[in-house]
């Protein structure tokens, strides 16, 4: 990181200790005016910070990427979410030309088959998209928070995204789920229906699946993966024979 960056980042965490998620996020659209912006996926923390900055009012841009593989419940959700505010969400979709050639060459499913095949189909549905949303901005704003997987743990509320070269600010990192759903009834949130069946983390609908009690948060995407590849990064090579995940649905979250 660059000394004047590190600076800038250890800046705003001691400025963002403690403070609500709305006075993070006004003074993020204060002090980086025009070039600070939201990117959803209509989950429960998406719902919160969406509904905190159309009700503010704030000059922020929200956006989100369209995989073209999502839950019609997260379409729902984003309807929902349009009529509640009246305030447009924009939308990136991935290169068309990218998304044909994977489908000719390897069909809709070869995710499946091997990580390196499940990361292509990421860098093409989500990666580039995003990058290109993300262009020319100084600050992106996101709904993780730490109690979300162990890798969140060690992360901060304000980092350097070094990829992006820009500033990456999580409004909503110690918050916990329960002051989540507490927030979202107070103020009549619209939210995705699928958190009421045991999904927790709400990906492409092909990739995700709802968690048991007890699991990780981020237990329910690519769960058919071998979870030490996943942790140290390793690429699988073994194709999938048998038959497609399937999404189990649990209820009990709430």
């Amino acid at each position: 990181m660059h000394v004047a960056s590190q600076a800038l980042v250890e800046d705003l965490r001691r400025q963002f200790a403690g403070q609500p998620a709305a006075a993070v996020l006004a003074a993020a659209a204060a002090q980086f005016p025009g070039q600070a912006v939201f990117s959803t996926s209509f989950g429960l923390e998406d719902q919160i910070i969406t509904h905190l900055i159309f009700e503010l009012n704030l000059p922020i841009r929200v956006f989100t990427l369209d995989t073209g593989r999502n839950f019609q419940e997260t379409y729902s959700t984003w309807s929902k979410t349009r009529h509640r505010y009246g305030r447009p969400i924009e939308t990136y979709f991935p290169e068309q030309a990218g998304v044909e050639q994977l489908l000719r060459e390897k069909g809709p499913n070869s995710f499946y088959d091997s990580i390196d095949n499940r990361m292509e189909c990421c860098g093409l549905r989500k990666v580039e998209p995003l990058r290109r949303a993300l262009a020319g901005e100084q600050v992106w704003l996101t709904g993780i928070r730490a109690e979300q997987s162990a890798n969140r743990h060690d992360m901060h509320a304000v980092e350097w995204d070094a990829g992006h070269q820009l500033l990456k600010v999580h409004p909503l990192f110690d918050w916990s789920f329960e002051q989540c759903w507490d927030f979202v009834h107070q103020h009549s949130i619209p939210f995705n229906p699928l958190h009421q069946q045991g999904f927790v983390s709400i990906g492409c609908a092909p990739c995700t699946r709802a968690i048991q009690p007890g699991e990780d948060f981020r237990a329910g995407r690519w769960w058919w993966e071998d979870q030490s590849a996943k942790e140290c990064g390793l690429h699988s090579t073994h194709p999938h024979n048998g038959p497609d995940p399937v999404v189990e649905p649990v209820v009990g979250v709430n």
